[in-house]
């Protein structure tokens, strides 16, 4: 499986350009969302080589993110003559390029697809990596394959038009990049000034996280071994995104990813000796800027059960990415029910619930 080539863009239009010129191809269609559909697909009008390019929209948010929906697609394709010559263009959030990532690499067995990602969270992380998936049966990301795009196209032009939470979102996911890299990065990414966003430094901390992932996914394309690494605040994280949707309070991902770092430095202390003051100082950053997550005791069976749902188990045994230091992995580490039970009391009391 090959690896996408990834584009910091310097010239967005020119950059496109050149991407959807590498391929040959009969028709180009692009998704969006409700959302990019109206904000970001303008960004595309007046390129040449997209004139004749067909669209196709789905509902905006991660509640689309189904199997209604990828249906809806195929059948768009489909009705529309769509070939395996033919090449799709995801412009949007994780949503969209984990969506259509997915019914792209299924569609006639498989046709090529670019990434426009517009979100932070979807620049580092849904749309790199070549992890395609739609959530199913309530759980996240549950059903989906392992298929590169084509190209990812970088635009941090497109984060201005974001809200704080959305760039917070993505950057819990930069914060565990940090975390599985080295000091330095950790560092920067803890000094950044989250409040009054200096989006020149921003650009560089994304290609410096982007990175960080590529050099991983391309080591360990399928997860067999140090791809795990990318897990990293995920067990815990998406049992509580997997909670709050049950319980009709949805949270963005990087969100439960953040809550979920606090969780797993906790048992890096804990089973590997993760040092006490890294994990404290990453916890209050995580505090100050997330807030936090409310549960109750009556939650932790909902919670563990989430847990052993986890793609990422082998078994009955929950599975976790550990550190012993920044940049110091421990994979496929277990923790007991009791010491799970522990972990969410640590983080209610650190957490001031």
């Amino acid at each position: 499986m090959n690896n996408a080539d990834v584009i910091i863009c310097q010239n967005f239009q020119q950059d496109l350009t050149e991407a959807v010129s590498q391929y040959t191809h009969d028709q180009v269609y692009i998704l969006t969302d409700e959302t990019t559909h109206e904000l970001c697909l303008p960004l595309l009008s007046g390129i040449p080589i997209l004139a004749n390019a067909k669209h196709i929209v789905i509902g905006a948010r991660d509640t689309h993110k189904n199997l209604e929906t990828l249906a809806n697609v195929w059948l768009a394709l489909s009705n529309s003559g769509a070939t395996r010559h033919s090449l799709m263009i995801c412009l949007g959030g994780g949503m969209v390029t984990d969506l259509g990532g997915f019914a792209a690499s299924t569609f006639k067995r498989g046709i090529p697809y670019i990434n426009i990602p517009t979100t932070l969270l979807a620049m580092v992380d849904a749309a790199v990596g070549g992890k395609t998936a739609i959530n199913f049966n309530g759980l996240k990301n549950e059903i989906g394959v392992f298929q590169p795009a084509f190209k990812v196209l970088l635009e941090t032009e497109f984060l201005r038009t974001l809200d704080t939470h959305n760039l917070l979102s993505g950057y819990a996911e930069m914060l565990k990049h940090g975390l599985i890299s080295n000091y330095d990065i950790l560092n920067s990414l803890l000094a950044f000034d989250t409040v009054n966003i200096d989006f020149s430094l921003l650009k560089q901390l994304v290609a410096q996280s982007v990175s960080v992932k590529e050099d991983i996914v391309k080591k360990d394309p399928r997860e067999q071994n140090i791809r795990k690494s990318l897990n990293l605040g995920h067990t815990v994280g998406h049992a509580f995104e997997s909670l709050a949707m049950k319980q009709s309070r949805p949270v963005l991902h990087g969100y439960a990813v953040a809550w979920g770092l606090v969780c797993e430095l906790y048992l890096s202390h804990v089973n590997v000796q993760f040092p006490r003051d890294v994990m404290r100082r990453v916890i209050h950053f995580i505090h100050e800027n997330y807030g936090s997550f409310p549960f109750t005791c009556d939650d932790y069976e909902q919670l563990y059960t989430y847990m052993m749902h986890d793609k990422k188990n082998q078994g009955n045994i929950i599975n976790f990415t550990l550190l012993n230091d920044v940049g110091n992995l421990r994979l496929n580490q277990t923790a007991t029910q009791s010491l799970i039970y522990e972990t969410l009391d640590f983080y209610r009391e650190c957490m001031g619930i």
